[in-house]
Parts: structure tokens; C-alpha cells; sequence
């Protein structure tokens, strides 16, 4: 079966504002976004991609154009199953002063209840991803045979989801994984179990340093900015 790289957004305008953007409209890679994006191509040189598969939401689609520029021949698919989580209500909200809300602390120590008032519960999220790959799984296999590469470019949430689901991990526990922007997660996908062979690869150390702020306790809902 193929290898799913998954590729996570480039920093986004709503990432470094400190706001869930969700699906609302207009949310804009920003300036190191654009960058990140743009060293693409040359960071999957010599990666035979044969689909690219990406979330309609503005950012995803600006991150895959300059892969798709550089290879002319690649198509690219969008697919809402891989779209962000439907925050609903909180969509366009601060993280900051969501942080205080009760649902929170459901969302960072057992998503499995979380469901957000006005949009989808996070068990919803990962089973139509989940999906959304195996379908796509297939398809690649069919069309370019067993050993086949192809990109998807989703969310921070939805990629952890789907890590968790290939490592037969319990989404409760999904918190404990982080993907920064423009990371790369690869999975190779065979008949019998899958395997997780690259986990947010970025290529760039910086994230690693320490910093003024102590990094805090609870995982950043929809992926958080990445390295400072």
C-alpha cells in the first residue's frame, strides 16, 4: 500500500495572532508561512509524488502552490474530510481566553467527549480523516501501484488525529503528539498495520532550544505557530 505524507499547513496569519481559526474564511499564510511553503519543492526533491491531496482551506491550498508550480504535472485533489475541526463557536476566538473555558480541559485530557458547541466533537474529526486516507490509499494504490507516494496538506489536529489512528492510539491521548507548520509526518500503509516513519520533520531544530517562557503543560488546539 502507499506512503502518506501528510504535510501540515505553513504558519498562518491566524497561528501567529493567537487565534483557533477553524474554517473561517480568508485566514492567510503570513510571511514565514509563504517561506516555508516556497522551500518546499526543494525539501521533497527526489520524492516521486504521485498525488497531492489538500484541505480547501485557503492556507493548505497556498502551501501546496509552489510544489504544484514547480511540477507541472501533479494534480492536486481537495478534499474537505481533511479539512480543520468544525470549532463551531469557537471559531475566531483567542486561544487565550479559550483557555479558561471548562470545554478545554475536556479537549486536552479527553478529547473523546469533546464536542464543540455550534460544530463537530473531535471523535467525528479524526473517523471522516481516518476515512478520507483509507479511501485515498486505495485510490493511489489503483492508479500508481503499491509503491506510491502521495502528499495530503491538512491541520495540526487532523494530522495528530490520524497518527494516533495509525498507531492504534486512543485518541485521548492525541494531545501528547505535536506537528509544527509546514512539518512533514510520513506513514507507510501496509496490509496489515501501518507505520509511522517520520513524525513532524521540519528540518529545523529551533523549536528544540529553550525558551524565555516555559513551553506550558496543554497542547496547542489546532497545532500552535511552531518555533518562535
Amino acid at each position: 500500500m502507499p506512503t502518506l505524507i501528510l504535510l501540515r499547513h505553513g504558519r498562518s496569519t491566524a497561528n501567529t495572532s493567537g487565534v483557533l481559526a477553524g474554517w473561517t474564511p480568508g485566514v492567510a499564510l503570513d510571511e514565514r508561512g509563504t517561506a516555508q511553503a516556497a522551500a518546499l519543492p526543494a525539501r521533497l526533491e527526489g520524492l516521486p509524488v504521485s498525488e497531492v491531496v489538500a484541505s480547501p482551506l485557503q492556507r493548505c491550498q497556498e502551501t501546496v502552490r509552489p510544489l504544484l508550480e514547480a511540477r507541472p504535472g501533479l494534480r492536486c485533489h481537495t478534499d474537505e474530510r481533511i479539512g480543520e475541526c468544525h470549532y463551531g463557536d469557537w471559531s475566531g476566538r483567542k486561544l487565550a481566553e479559550l483557555k479558561d473555558e471548562p470545554l478545554m480541559e475536556v479537549v486536552q485530557a479527553h478529547p473523546t467527549a469533546a464536542a464543540f458547541p455550534g460544530g463537530e466533537s473531535m471523535r467525528a474529526m479524526q473517523t471522516r480523516a481516518a476515512e478520507a486516507v483509507r479511501e485515498w490509499n486505495a485510490r493511489v494504490e489503483r492508479d500508481h501501484g503499491a509503491d506510491a507516494v502521495y502528499l495530503m496538506c491538512s491541520h495540526g489536529d487532523i494530522i495528530k488525529a490520524l497518527v494516533a489512528d495509525a498507531l492504534g492510539l486512543h485518541l485521548d491521548l492525541f494531545q501528547r503528539i505535536s506537528v509544527e507548520p509546514c512539518s512533514i509526518t510520513a506513514i507507510r500503509y501496509t496490509r496489515l498495520r501501518p507505520f509511522l516513519v517520520r513524525l513532524g520533520d521540519t528540518g529545523d531544530f529551533a523549536s528544540l532550544a529553550p525558551r524565555e517562557e516555559p513551553p506550558s503543560d496543554d497542547a496547542p488546539v489546532g497545532g500552535g505557530a511552531g518555533a518562535p
